[in-house]
């Protein structure tokens, strides 16, 4: 499954992200109370077309850039349960329930895009 961020102000401004890079950014989103639970779970499905406002794609990038990119540097990535490591993803699928949580993680440089994409645009709908 995958998730296409279309910006209101700029065509053919998007950001394209797997669920596997997804479910951590909404994690992310979720931990630091940025946006409703009501919007975070229209969020959690692609397709819905939920639209995030100006204000807080701003918000969303400028959050990530001030608590989250420090703690996490190039060199390492953040699972959706928030953990960081610096170990690199080597492809490994987890299928034992207990482990799944590790098949989904984001990286210092795709979080900082996904920031830079939502300081630059004019807020965003999800599809």
């Amino acid at each position: 499954m995958s998730f296409t961020l279309i910006d209101l102000g700029k065509e053919g401004y998007e950001f394209r992200s797997s669920i596997w890079q997804w479910r951590p950014v909404l994690q992310i989103i979720r931990n630091l109370d940025l946006l409703s639970i009501s919007k975070i779970r229209l969020m959690e499905s692609n397709g819905t077309g939920v639209t995030i406002e100006e204000q807080e794609a701003h918000l969303i990038g400028r959050k990530i850039y001030e608590e989250i990119l420090p703690k996490l540097q190039p060199n390492k990535r953040m699972f959706a349960n928030l953990t960081i490591t610096d170990e690199p993803d080597d492809g490994t699928f987890y299928k034992d329930p207990e482990n799944q949580w590790r098949n989904y993680s984001v990286t210092y440089q795709w979080l900082k895009d996904f920031a830079d994409f939502c300081l630059q645009s004019k807020g965003f709908r999800i599809f």
